[in-house]
């Protein structure tokens, strides 16, 4: 288990400087969100959006080595949570099927021999620990999607918000549960693009067009400060910036979405996209839609989270 993360692969990509940045989480002070400059919008709990059937183009020219550049897929079609699975559609699934995410179980000793036992606590790794100038990264015991800053904070007054601190067997557990699956890469994409090839961004080429923005990043000199000119410091609830064609909100920015692809022939490594509200153009720019981020199948964190797919039947099938 990757909570133990100070042990394994990454502890070295957090301090490898810019792949860094796919771990990096807010500080205390981001709980609080600043006030909002638009309207955030009610959307339905379980709503679906349906992705045609069809051949796409995604990809787009390579910023970061990892991206494949343009390719054409094909699909049979799908439908796709319209917003990332929010704390009170999380907190329903708990009810119902008293599940436990890996945040909440101490790692087994059997899997990390040699290590003191005392140090195989439950947690996740949380943004708010002083470094001097600013502030970086820790595994924080106690921190859950129950307690997304740790012992203390709770996620009361925040149901419209992104459940966090989330690995790939809760989002698949979750997604199993709801009647789902986790959207591929290709998936994922094709959703986020909306059927417009070649953009650099997941609606144009500009980052704010005629100055809006468009997703929930991080403004300020990155990691001391957040100014949420963009209407939140820290996370947003879902459905505050405007839809892509769609109608899919928050596939750029906000939280980490996990996909159910591998991020390379590592098998300890699957993949996640969109980004999350630690992105900034100065910094990381891996929320745009072409951008992957390796991320080590149990590791979880306060900016990840996912969103559900369920596919269409094959050509022929009922």
């Amino acid at each position: 288990m990757m909570q133990v993360w100070k042990l394994g692969a990454a502890a070295a990509l957090l301090a490898s400087g810019g792949v860094a940045t796919a771990f990096l989480l807010p500080h205390r002070e981001a709980v609080s969100s600043a006030a909002p400059t638009h309207q955030c919008d009610s959307i339905p709990a379980d709503d679906r959006v349906h992705v045609p059937a069809g051949r796409y183009e995604i990809g787009a020219p390579r910023q970061y080595r990892e991206e494949t550049g343009p390719i054409q897929v094909e699909t049979a079609g799908f439908w796709i949570d319209r917003h990332e699975v929010t704390n009170a559609q999380f907190a329903r699934f708990v009810a119902e099927t008293g599940y436990v995410t890996i945040a909440e179980r101490d790692p087994d000793p059997a899997a990390y021999p040699g290590i003191d036992p005392a140090a195989l606590v439950a947690g996740s790794a949380v943004f708010g620990v002083s470094a001097g100038q600013g502030y970086w990264w820790s595994f924080l015991p106690g921190a859950s999607w129950r307690a997304p800053y740790g012992p203390g904070s709770s996620i009361d007054g925040l149901d419209s918000y992104p459940v966090v601190h989330i690995a790939y067997a809760d989002a698949l557990a979750y997604a199993h549960w709801a009647g789902g699956e986790l959207p591929s890469e290709a998936e994922w994409e094709i959703a986020a693009r909306a059927g417009a090839a070649g953009h650099e961004f997941e609606w144009g080429d500009e980052f704010r067009p005629d100055g809006e923005w468009r997703a929930n990043s991080w403004q300020g000199p990155f990691p001391a400060i957040d100014t949420g000119d963009d209407g939140f410091a820290g996370l947003a609830p879902v459905g505050c910036y405007q839809p892509n064609d769609l109608g899919l909100v928050d596939m750029t920015g906000n939280v980490w979405e996990w996909t159910s692809s591998p991020f390379s022939a590592d098998p300890a490594t699957g993949t996640i996209r969109g980004g999350s509200y630690l992105c900034a153009p100065n910094f990381c720019a891996r929320f745009r839609p072409a951008a992957r981020q390796a991320q080590e199948w149990d590791f979880s964190a306060s900016h990840i989270g996912f969103r559900t797919i369920s596919r269409d039947p094959a050509p022929g099938q009922p």
